[in-house]
């Protein structure tokens, strides 16, 4: 099984964005310690296929995080299933896992799988809409979060999602604190070197998503981290 508690940097690819293969190869030997497959809109088995193909020429690992059950296909090394803890629709917490336990539960390999606990905290991102995440919460907010994730749930990772600005760091630092055993994923709004290194001295490990799109050179720059952590 591929181990992730020595990830210290994912590079996170949205198969509906377009990336030029000159681009994809700076990121897939960037040495980042893995590539993440995922988004919210336009996400099919087709465009998931096609990149995770590309990025398969690359030896590195590589995941899909699920949005849907539609573009989940063969072929990665794990696959993240979210369950968003904030969300106020009961679908968003466990009723994705149900649908592939129903539909794929007999060919589905659990050492494949990995279950985040998954917090929203940007109210304006389209993943925080879709899920309707309750997301102004306080440090006594996150802290429960947190206990429920690591010491009720046990999950192996709790992802905290800005997703597109960058994150309040006192309360990543509270979710920090209260984690014994789970492994603490931070994403959302990194663009360059600097914030990289402030989110890499709190979480176990930041997901760099949206600078790729807007300034490469800036992405390739926040690999640097894995330095110093």
């Amino acid at each position: 099984m591929t181990d992730m508690n020595k990830w210290r940097h994912i590079f996170k690819l949205d198969p509906a964005k377009p990336i030029s293969d000159e681009d994809l190869m700076k990121i897939c030997t960037s040495d980042t310690d893995a590539i993440m497959i995922g988004g919210t809109d336009d996400i099919t088995e087709e465009n998931v296929a096609h990149l995770m193909h590309k990025v398969k020429c690359y030896s590195l690992p590589i995941v899909l995080e699920i949005s849907n059950l539609e573009s989940v296909v063969p072929g990665f090394d794990l696959y993240f299933i979210p369950t968003v803890l904030n969300s106020r629709d009961v679908k968003y917490h466990n009723g994705l896992l149900l649908e592939a336990l129903k539909s794929y539960g007999t060919l589905i390999d659990f050492n494949e799988i990995v279950f985040e606990g998954y917090v929203v905290l940007n109210p304006d991102c389209k993943v925080a809409k879709l899920t309707q995440a309750g997301t102004m919460i306080d440090d006594e907010d996150i802290e429960a979060y947190a206990q429920m994730i690591n010491d009720m749930y046990q999950l192996p990772v709790m992802y905290i999602e800005y997703s597109g600005v960058y994150g309040e760091t006192n309360l990543v630092k509270a979710a920090a604190d209260m984690l014994t055993e789970t492994q603490l994923f931070y994403g959302g709004g990194i663009s360059n070197y600097e914030e990289a290194e402030m989110m890499a001295s709190i979480a176990d490990t930041i997901i760099v998503g949206n600078i790729i799109y807007e300034d490469i050179n800036k992405a390739l720059k926040t690999v640097k981290v894995k330095e110093t952590h």
